[in-house]
């Protein structure tokens, strides 16, 4: 089987995916920082994050049937010069020295209506462009360079707020989209057309494929359950371990922990091939629960800080196998949509757990939120072993289901 690096319009989409996820794994730190400092509000700052991920989660739909109905490649290529834009132009205002806040937070709204038609390209493009044995190592790879960039997106970022400011990180961000942009200029990428019809058709085809499929839609379930509990941890943890735990040294120690094992499972994901893949991957996604559950009942934090790396490893070692299990699977000319509604209850899921996470701290304690997170997120998905397509999902290229090329 040739590496897919050897073929190369994937090695041009691996090079622009690993730059452009560089850049944004710099935003946040920078973002964050910026705001806070431009207008010493934390209310300021969730408005803007607000403003992206609003038009983000009501746009993936549409960014779905987009993708399908035109090249991902084209889309992509969009998407990328949009946010390059948005990102040089917030880069320009930290970087004038009086930035506007309602300025910052259209662009950021803009470049996450853009992310809402670039999410769902990612699994078209590598599957456009790498054979369907190579697609798991193709995934896997994409893992790698996503885990590894959150290991140093941060520290990129710290490096260049303290030499020249954060406004350099939106810079760069931009210029890693530019980059990204004329590689896939320069790249083909295999496409099957759908037909033209209604866009509520479009949408109602895309659904019945996420429905039609017992093992994709139970499996959403428990993503969206993860995601939820991992916004949990998001919001109430920093204040318990500054408060009981040992301070925001030991609550960073577990985050980098935690991006270890990220890294770890998506090394793991691409040498290990289990013949049941989504059962396994969903299985591992249950170990999220332990450090959620040691929280929640103050265990000896050395052993929570493990629990939490062996959880991300789970989390790393999904994120390949569920990603070639779908491209294998789904038709290649509903991919987008599928994974758009991927996508759409996996964000949709995280807001939920920022929103009920401090009032159930602030009424009972931060326990109670991590203790339901912990039962909510081992039962969603170990029940996913009870669903028949789940345990009969095959490895990936020798399942049953096999992905039609050309559309009914």
């Amino acid at each position: 089987m040739p590496h897919p690096l050897r073929t190369r319009a994937f090695r041009l989409l691996f090079i622009g995916r690993t730059l452009s996820l560089l850049g944004d794994s710099a935003i946040p730190t920078a973002l964050s920082l910026a705001v806070y400092l431009a207008t010493g509000s934390t209310g300021a700052l969730a408005l803007v994050l607000g403003c992206a991920m609003i038009p983000k989660l009501l746009l993936l739909p549409l960014g779905g049937v987009v993708g399908d109905r035109f090249n991902a490649r084209t889309v992509a290529l969009t998407t990328d010069l949009v946010r390059c834009v948005t990102q040089l132009f917030v880069g320009a205002e930290l970087l004038g020295g009086s930035p506007a806040l309602w300025q910052i937070a259209l662009a950021e709204a803009i470049g996450g209506a853009a992310g809402a038609f670039a999410m769902p390209t990612v699994s078209p493009l590598i599957r456009g462009t790498v054979a369907e044995s190579g697609l798991l190592h193709a995934n896997s790879l994409m893992a790698v360079v996503n885990s590894a960039t959150r290991l140093g997106g941060p520290a990129l970022a710290g490096a260049l707020i303290l030499t020249a400011g954060p406004g350099w990180a939106f810079v760069l961000d931009g210029a890693s989209f530019a980059v990204s942009a004329a590689l896939l200029c320069a790249m083909k990428v295999r496409h099957v057309p759908i037909p033209r019809r209604s866009l509520l058709t479009d949408l109602k085809e895309g659904w019945s494929e996420v429905r039609g499929r017992d093992w994709y839609w139970t499996s959403l379930i428990a993503h969206a359950a993860w995601n939820g509990a991992a916004a949990v941890l998001m919001t109430v943890g920093p204040s318990l371990f500054v408060r009981e735990l040992g301070g925001k040294g030991v609550w960073v120690a577990l985050l980098q922990t935690g991006a270890v094992g990220l890294l770890l499972g998506s090394l793991l994901a691409g040498r290990a091939h289990p013949r049941r893949p989504v059962l396994i991957a969903n299985l591992g996604l249950a170990t999220y629960a332990l450090p959620l559950g040691l929280l929640a009942v103050h265990a000896p934090v050395v052993v929570t800080i493990a629990a939490y790396g062996i959880a991300q490893a789970g989390l790393g070692f999904l994120n390949p196998v569920w990603q070639t299990s779908v491209q294998s699977a789904v038709p290649a000319h509903a991919l987008a949509r599928v994974t758009s509604y991927d996508w759409l209850l996996s964000l949709g899921a995280m807001p939920l757990g920022y929103a009920l996470a401090p009032l159930a701290a602030s009424a009972w304690g931060a326990e109670v939120p991590l203790a339901v997170a912990a039962v909510t997120v081992g039962a969603a998905c170990l029940a996913t072993a009870a669903v028949p397509g789940v345990r009969r999902f095959g490895a990936p290229g020798k399942q049953e289901e096999r992905a039609a090329e050309v559309p009914a």
